[in-house]
């Protein structure tokens, strides 16, 4: 279901979006996947709450079996954008490399 809102002059319903996309079971179990990735790094005190860091992880796809690094938000949110994607993948392996 679209909700509506999709056109340039209208605003956008984010509530609707939100319960529709936020609710299909596929999202749910990625949500998840990332809510125990982030636990994870708690427990092990890489991360804490309101330090300005996001669990990264490295490979796209199946959250279980990719690796994950602690990069800040800002640069973890600049990937999305496609010019930015390729050097930020750089300084990523670089701070994996680094730990290793």
């Amino acid at each position: 279901m679209k909700c509506p809102g999709h056109k340039k002059k209208e605003k956008r319903n984010y509530k609707c979006e939100n319960e529709h996309y936020g609710s299909r079971p596929d999202q749910v179990a990625r949500r998840g996947e990332r809510n125990r990735a982030r636990k994870k790094a708690e427990e092990e005190g890489l991360v804490h709450k309101g330090d300005g860091n996001d669990v990264h992880h490295i490979q796209p796809g199946d959250l279980r079996k990719s690796p994950v690094v602690v990069i800040s938000a800002s640069v973890n949110r600049a990937m999305s954008a496609p010019d930015n994607l390729k050097k930020m993948r750089k300084r990523v392996s670089k701070k994996l490399s680094r730990k290793e």
